[in-house]
């Protein structure tokens, strides 16, 4: 008797491992630092409302062992609204790798938050069919060089998942 649990005990665990493990290993963390410069062009200035552009490019370093995403250069476009202080956001990130592959990442903050939420709207190449989100905070941002200009980096965390 002891034998024979023991035996549907291990069918039960087998059987786990078969459904889960291929889930547990198609989601993927990132950690990354991504350093850029861009332009910022003004549309409009008021004191209740101001509207920008900006373009940058930059290049990704990644912080997970894996070294997922590392040494991507980027291309981003974002539109910004700052109403009576309360800054939203919306950014366009073109990540490419060295092999010419690229990801686009959608980015969207609201007033008040601290950290910008990113999910993944397409790949190419090795990257087709991405799925993933994640979040990205500032961690440094240096005296402008030139007028109209910024330099700065941010972490940019979160998990994505390539079709199998």
């Amino acid at each position: 008797m002891m034998i024979i649990k023991r035996c549907w005990s291990g069918v039960a665990i087998l059987f786990g491992l078969l459904f889960f493990l291929p889930v547990a290993q198609a989601e993927q963390p990132f950690d990354c630092t991504h350093c850029r410069s861009w332009t910022i062009t003004t549309l409009s200035e008021t004191e209740e409302l101001t509207i920008t552009s900006i373009e940058g490019k930059g290049i990704i370093m990644s912080n997970h062992p894996s070294k997922v995403f590392d040494n991507m250069t980027t291309h981003l476009i974002i539109l910004m609204k700052n109403m009576a202080g309360q800054v939203t956001s919306l950014t366009y990130n073109k990540f490419m790798d060295p092999d010419g592959d690229f990801v686009i990442v959608e980015a969207t903050s609201a007033p008040g938050e601290t950290e910008t939420n990113c999910k993944f709207l397409q790949g190419t190449g090795k990257w087709k069919g991405i799925k993933g989100s994640g979040k990205f905070t500032a961690i440094t941002r240096g005296k402008p060089i030139t007028p109209g200009t910024s330099q700065g980096c941010s972490r940019w965390t979160g998990t994505f998942e390539l079709p199998k």
